[in-house]
């Protein structure tokens, strides 16, 4: 009798097995650590899950932020193979010791995924303040959010681990507020033919990339396996992510003004 039991035990055993493969296939997740940049004194730590429907998961929590401030956050880089990371200040061309977004996007890429909190997630998106996150009245910022796959660029899940994460909005003058006082005008809405707009709302505050072992295979030294001179194009900055970064930048200014209407292919899109 305790053969026969034996006997039936191992086939009921290797039907759990086979019947529930999820285990090899669970939810990958990536840690990334944001890491200050231009002198912001902003931190935190950033999620990437890769769920089996295909859908993402986001979680970010950051803090030394611009107080009740919008910040506008994206994931960065390429899949095909393009060697985009974090800058340092060797980015700082104009040596004022501050890397505005122009400085940076050769180094860490056009906008991949706009981290909105609702709505259209492309790099075209980030028009509506109200779609950015906001720290809290201490710089904290908490964000979480899953996109759908439906949504997400080809490759996203495939190559996580080469995408990377930046924050954008910074406080030199140590006011708790976007103003002109320290930087000027941004020179990025100035190059779009707008006015008004503060350089400290649209710099890089933090930024951050997989790291260790669990880091993508991305190859570096530029573009490829070449020297990455032409990361240094404009194009993509102008185009789309720059543009959408500076828009949501620019409503929230505006919105101060109480002069701020959204356009309406925005308001159809959120």
């Amino acid at each position: 009798m305790k053969l026969r039991r034996t006997l039936l035990a191992v086939p009921a055993a290797a039907a759990i097995l086979l019947t529930a493969p999820t285990a090899a296939f669970a939810d990958e997740s990536v840690h990334v650590r944001l890491d200050a940049l231009n002198k912001s004194g902003s931190t935190g730590t950033a999620t990437l899950t890769a769920m089996d429907n295909g859908d993402l998961k986001v979680s970010i929590r950051s803090k030394g932020l611009v107080p009740n401030s919008p910040h506008a956050q994206h994931m960065h880089g390429s899949t095909d193979g393009m060697d985009f990371h974090c800058p340092d200040m060797s980015a700082d061309k104009d040596g004022d010791g501050y890397l505005t977004t122009e400085e940076g996007v050769p180094m860490y890429g056009d906008i991949f995924v706009s981290l909105t909190t609702k709505g259209d997630t492309t790099k075209a998106s980030g028009l509506a303040v109200d779609r950015m996150p906001t720290a809290d009245a201490q710089g904290n910022l908490s964000y979480d959010r899953t996109i759908a796959a439906a949504d997400l660029p080809k490759g996203t899940l495939e190559h996580l681990k080469d995408l990377h994460v930046v924050e954008h909005g910074i406080d030199a003058n140590n006011n708790g507020k976007y103003d002109m006082d320290a930087l000027g005008e941004s020179t990025l809405a100035k190059s779009a033919g707008l006015s008004g707009i503060p350089e400290e709302a649209t710099d890089p505050a933090n930024c951050g990339m997989v790291s260790g072992a669990a880091a993508g295979s991305v190859p570096v030294g530029g573009v490829a396996t070449g020297d990455g001179s032409t990361r240094s194009s404009t194009a993509p900055l102008y185009g789309f992510g720059g543009l959408a970064l500076l828009g949501a930048i620019g409503a929230f200014v505006i919105s101060r003004r109480r002069s701020f209407v959204a356009p309406r292919e925005l308001r159809d899109r959120s």
